[in-house]
């Protein structure tokens, strides 16, 4: 009896202990910043006439699992080859996320996912569903690999030719995953792309790989499925389009708004801004406006100064930094969908109805509930991160709400700010880049128990007064 008793207490342990999906999803990112951080620590690592600190190595592991593209260094001259192939892997880790990359691997070493861990996937996905989790990942994968295989096969057209086939490739290849990463951390030069904001072919890639990781994997599946069942019974354009998926509608109108009408804003403020876009032709004005509204929302690459954009366009770049890409991608942000059923939430209010509906369909109270979490735990995160930033030291208010929303929605753009952010600076951009890339939702999830908490009683409705 005494023995099966401790079998029994023994389990209980066990199972008090286990971690939740909610819990190992941000451990799994720390601990993968840490092997970062001990590997680019190493001397191996640091180009010759370099230094590497603790909080440099930590920066740069964070910036490039979390997707981010901050750096306090520059990265195309600090890092010997060995460095830039960390941060590369780390990119591509950070993009699809530690727990599917660690899954995928023990698939194609063809051991067996439990249950948990395809919950696992599940969670660091956000799916709706368990069903078919595991066919999902491996065409995650392959659609990753094909699209960044695409975007370098065309940036070798460009590199090739400028920096000879073996670097030409290789800065192809980084190029490629980066963008499609939305990481925003190049090894062409202290420039950024800057020096290509007039070159068509580099500026349309990158464009386009920035918005194909934004848009989304189920947007992906979606549109794929769609063009097959629609060749296969011969349907029209306007047919395929129609028969898409809700979300999938949603996220292409929601895209497509955002980076036409952040193209208008940017080329109309930026339009004599001699500094930025002013001295361009009216070609060169739209192309680089076009690419500023896009790398505005998640992706960190900088075609022109940063620093030199008028306060207003600046303004305009922190309320599209916050929203992001779409979900189930790998942009960061609070995601378009969840602003959406947001304002569509305090239009409906507005208007008195009783119900969210869009396409057709209405929305989930429960999503409606969690959309409103997650703007306001993130803009709350953005805001006191911001203010503590203006606190380390003589840093304005425009610069260091742009890093904080650069950092706490994964962009990457800043106005030259952080690579002379202080100690404490540099640390409040990590906890702003790790909290961005796990969500700060996520985050109060690790500290909770997990359960539903329901009332035990019902309370009598009291009197309040809001507005």
């Amino acid at each position: 009896m005494k023995s099966e008793k401790k079998v029994s207490e023994s389990k209980i342990k066990k199972r008090k202990f286990r971690l939740k999906s909610q819990q190992l999803i941000p451990l799994s990112f720390l601990i993968a910043i840490l092997i970062g951080t001990v590997f680019l620590k190493l001397p191996v690592a640091t180009a010759e006439g370099e230094h590497t600190s603790v909080l440099t190595a930590l920066f740069t592991a964070v910036t490039s699992l979390c997707v981010t593209g901050l750096v306090v260094v520059d990265t195309y001259a600090h890092w010997t080859l060995f460095g830039k192939i960390i941060i590369l892997l780390m990119i591509q880790i950070g993009g699809l996320g530690i727990i599917a990359v660690t899954s995928a691997l023990m698939l194609m070493f063809r051991k067996k996912i439990s249950i948990g861990q395809q919950l696992m996937i599940h969670d660091s996905f956000n799916l709706n569903t368990l069903s078919g989790v595991m066919h999902f990942l491996v065409k995650v994968f392959e659609g990753t690999l094909m699209v960044e295989g695409l975007g370098a096969f065309l940036y070798m057209i460009v590199f090739i030719p400028q920096f000879g086939i073996l670097k030409g490739i290789w800065f192809s290849c980084f190029t490629s995953v980066s963008a499609f990463c939305n990481a925003g951390i190049d090894i062409i030069g202290p420039n950024s792309l800057m020096d290509y904001n007039n070159n068509y072919p580099v500026m349309i890639t990158t464009m386009l790989l920035i918005i194909l990781g934004g848009l989304g994997y189920v947007v992906w599946f979606d549109i794929s499925s769609g063009v097959k069942r629609g060749i296969k019974k011969d349907y029209s354009l306007f047919t395929m389009m129609k028969r898409l998926g809700e979300h999938t509608k949603l996220v292409i109108n929601m895209t497509l708004v955002l980076i036409l009408s952040g193209a208008i804003c940017v080329f109309i403020m930026e339009y004599h801004n001699p500094f930025t876009i002013g001295n361009m032709s009216v070609g060169g004005k739209i192309l680089n406006s076009v690419f500023q509204s896009v790398t505005f929302r998640t992706a960190g690459f900088a075609a022109v100064p940063q620093q030199s954009l008028k306060d207003e366009t600046c303004m305009l770049g922190l309320f599209l930094m916050f929203i992001g890409g779409s979900p189930i991608g790998t942009a960061g942000g609070v995601k378009t969908v969840t602003m959406f059923i947001v304002m569509l939430n305090a239009v409906s209010f507005i208007r008195n109805r009783s119900e969210n509906v869009v396409f057709e369909k209405k929305i989930p109270l429960e999503l409606i509930r969690k959309a409103t979490a997650i703007v306001t735990v993130s803009f709350v995160t953005s805001f006191v991160l911001m203010i503590l930033l203006m606190m380390t030291g003589n840093v304005n208010l425009v610069d260091a709400s742009y890093e904080i929303f650069s950092a706490t929605a994964t962009v990457g753009l800043s106005r030259n700010l952080t690579s002379s952010l202080n100690v404490s600076g540099r640390i409040i951009v990590v906890i702003g880049m790790y909290l961005g890339r796990i969500g700060p939702i996520s985050m109060g999830m690790f500290f909770s128990s997990g359960k539903e908490q329901k009332n035990k009683i019902r309370f009598a409705e009291g009197q309040y007064f809001v507005g």
